[in-house]
């Protein structure tokens, strides 16, 4: 992915709030400037599309987000993020969900992520100020690591490519806390457990409304895993600032 296809991105997703919204769609659209610590230290930009639409007993929901940076011309970040939920609401605050993942992060050690499952949550705190709920059930996980190349003791050591296919159990957490009409707080933990590797995320933003539609946001993101490629390290951080647009709601 060069700076071109980036700024075709801007483009193309700046066209989906507008056709979301006319199908009964709720969401955001987001540009963002970063900085990543870790495999990477490298400012990169970003796109971001949530989507959800409720249906009665069913709620649907989608999430897409692409980082791409280069340092002195040289690509130094390239990830992209796709996951889909439904939920199928099975009380006042018990729902069944089904959900999937994929993330391609070249500076990873991973060539993609994939995670299929689902379980049940329960909304632990549902109000029009505060809002908290969790879930969690068993999966499946597949990672295709790349190969890697490392130097012990004056030596070069490849480690070859391989495919991980395991048993998985997924977690996440959601809280959103409203402080006013114009500023609010989220954070969200997800959770990926593998005998193989073990993934955490999280992500904490405060958001306050510039208009009825636009928003500026400041986030931290924190992702870690339990056992990396050789020569990768264990945990990104993602610094991000960001401008948020709201349809449909």
């Amino acid at each position: 992915m060069k700076f071109r296809y980036l700024c075709a991105g801007i483009a193309a997703l700046s066209l989906v709030p507008a056709a979301a919204a006319q199908d009964g769609w709720t969401g955001e659209g987001s540009f963002s400037a970063g900085y990543t610590t870790g495999n990477t230290e490298t400012a990169d930009l970003g796109l971001g599309v949530k989507l959800n639409r409720e249906l009665g007993v069913w709620t649907y929901s989608g999430e897409a987000a692409a980082e791409y940076g280069e340092t002195d011309s040289v690509e130094t970040r390239n990830r992209v993020f796709l996951s889909g939920e439904v939920d199928r609401q099975l009380g006042d605050r018990l729902f069944g969900f089904v959900r999937t993942s994929y993330e391609r992060d070249e500076f990873s050690g991973f060539d993609s992520r994939l995670f299929v499952g689902g379980g049940v949550g329960y909304k632990i705190i549902e109000n029009e100020v505060t809002n908290w709920s969790v879930q969690g059930g068993p999966g499946i996980k597949v990672d295709e690591v790349q190969e890697t190349t490392t130097v012990r003791n004056g030596v070069a050591v490849v480690t070859p490519a391989s495919t991980e296919q395991s048993f998985s159990v997924v977690g996440r957490s959601e809280l959103s806390h409203q402080f006013n009409d114009a500023v609010s707080l989220t954070n969200n933990t997800d959770v990926i457990y593998a005998m193989e590797s073990t993934q955490v995320s999280n992500s904490t933003a405060l958001t306050a409304a510039l208009t009825d539609t636009f928003s500026a946001r400041f986030s931290f993101d924190v992702r870690y895993d339990t056992n990396p490629p050789p020569g990768f390290e264990a945990t990104d951080t993602v610094t991000r600032a960001s401008i948020v647009y709201s349809f449909g709601g």
